[in-house]
């Protein structure tokens, strides 16, 4: 490397504190004035910062490659490459860096435009030492935020990986294999299966493994909203105020950045906004409501139905191009009844996680119970059992589950549990009639009695008989 000559000097200084974190923190200063590179250089180096300095833009830019700072102080006036355009250099080659403006003419309007193309603060020449220091030491408290959430989106990726598809069924294992396989592609997927079977689980498992995982995942229920709603939701919007401004409703496609945009029920897509969606796919770029000019996108699209889109396509409900744009890679979840091995894996986890969350100690469930879960349609998967193992979580008295616990519902549509002889099997008819009725019924047990057509005290007795607490 040449030595620097007298308009130009890199200098590199490190804290003498070990214990000091900012000896970590690597700051390059560019400045046409080189008394005042200098003197901050040595006075941020005396601070424990290690430090680099550059006259001029082009010279900025290989410092910026060479040296990678943490935070860069730039003089908006540059001979050469001018300040904002070196702004934009490092937002667009080092996002990560934070940018410091110095400015000697302080306006409104320079402030604003440093702001826009991505600065995070900006000094006044000349500049005050202890107000340098104060915007250094916030800029690396938000680094270490920064750096909190990343480590956080981490640990929350590992709980969203492959393994948070509990089962050991041969479908959930092909699952995983395929999650693992699929994720790091950017590639757009559609996800089918039945409701509840857990499609947005695997499209975040998908995201985990994905191209920008420290990005968001975006998810938007496409049945939920109106048309309209629905498409400044997805696309933004821009509209115009009396003054000639042009405030921005973000929509999803922007918001995620190069995250991914998990789109639920797609195929409830109205023809319109599934025109604007093709528009995405095709072009990366989106028109938002009322905009004439197109945003690109970077954002990795996930889509999922319940419905058989194929079938939708024949019915002239979807688009044959938007569906051939979304199949690029295809996924269908089996329903729980057709896995009943993942069963019991499911109840245990889900078992474990709602006792905690209730502050309950429920060791498990008893054989007859298991035995009703095993033998139970599911028509509402995965979701539906998680609702009757948290019902009865709340409803459980000991410290395992009976099939008393379980929504009378449950036991009818199985026939499970249902005792041999006459007598055993009207009692039993009895106390799960008792339990509706008085579900029914919100626990008014006067109305209850009403309903039932007996007395209040007839019905204590029943409750007490049948050991039933409500």
């Amino acid at each position: 490397m040449n030595a620097p000559d007298h308009r130009e000097r890199a200098a590199v200084g490190r804290s003498l504190d070990p214990q000091d974190e900012r000896r970590h923190s690597r700051v390059l200063i560019v400045d046409d004035e080189p008394v005042i590179a200098e003197t901050i250089g040595e006075f941020l180096m005396g601070e424990g910062y290690e430090v680099a300095t550059a006259l001029d833009g082009a010279t900025a830019l290989e410092r910026l490659a060479a040296f990678a700072p943490d935070v860069v102080l730039c003089d908006i006036q540059l001979p050469g490459i001018d300040g904002l355009d070196f702004l934009d250099r490092v937002v667009r080659d080092r996002p990560e860096t934070m940018v410091l403006m110095i400015t000697a003419f302080a306006t409104v309007e320079s402030a604003v435009a440093a702001f826009r193309r991505g600065a995070h603060d900006y000094l006044i020449k000349p500049v005050l030492f202890d107000e340098l220091l104060a915007k250094l030491e916030r800029m690396a408290q938000y680094r270490h935020l920064v750096r909190q959430n990343q480590a956080l989106r981490r640990a929350l990726q590992r709980e969203v990986g492959p393994e948070s598809l509990l089962g050991v069924s041969p479908q959930i294992e092909e699952i995983r294999a395929w999650i693992r396989k699929v994720g790091p592609s950017p590639s757009t997927v559609l996800i089918t299966g039945e409701s509840g079977t857990g499609k947005e689980l695997v499209a975040r498992a998908l995201h985990s493994l994905g191209p920008a995982p420290d990005e968001p995942f975006l998810a938007v229920n496409c049945a939920a909203l109106a048309e309209e709603d629905l498409e400044i939701q997805l696309f933004g919007q821009v509209r115009s105020d009396a003054h000639g401004l042009e405030p921005e409703t973000v929509g999803l496609f922007l918001a995620a950045g190069q995250g991914t945009v998990f789109l639920d029920e797609v195929g409830e897509l109205p023809l319109a906004a599934q025109a604007k969606l093709l528009r995405v796919i095709e072009n990366k770029e989106v028109l938002p409501v009322r905009a004439t000019q197109s945003v690109a996108v970077r954002a990795r699209i996930i889509a999922a139905s319940n419905k058989n889109l194929g079938a939708e396509v024949a019915a002239g409900r979807f688009r044959a191009d938007l569906f051939y744009r979304l199949n690029v890679l295809f996924l269908t979840i089996p329903p729980l009844r057709e896995r009943p091995e993942d069963i019991p894996v499911l109840v245990e986890a889900l078992l474990e996680r709602h006792a905690r969350t209730l502050g309950k100690r429920i060791r498990g469930v008893d054989r007859e119970a298991m035995r009703l879960i095993l033998s139970a349609p599911w028509r509402g998967n995965v979701r539906e059992l998680e609702n009757a193992v948290q019902r009865a979580i709340i409803l459980g008295e000991g410290p395992t589950l009976t099939a008393e616990n379980f929504p009378s519902e449950l036991v009818e549509a199985t026939g499970a549990g249902e005792p041999d002889d006459l007598r055993s099997y009207l009692a039993q008819a009895e106390r799960h009639h008792l339990r509706r009725i008085l579900t029914r019924c919100g626990g008014d047990k006067r109305e209850a009695a009403r309903r039932l057509g007996l007395g209040l005290s007839s019905l204590y007795r029943k409750l007490d008989e049948h050991n039933i607490i409500l």
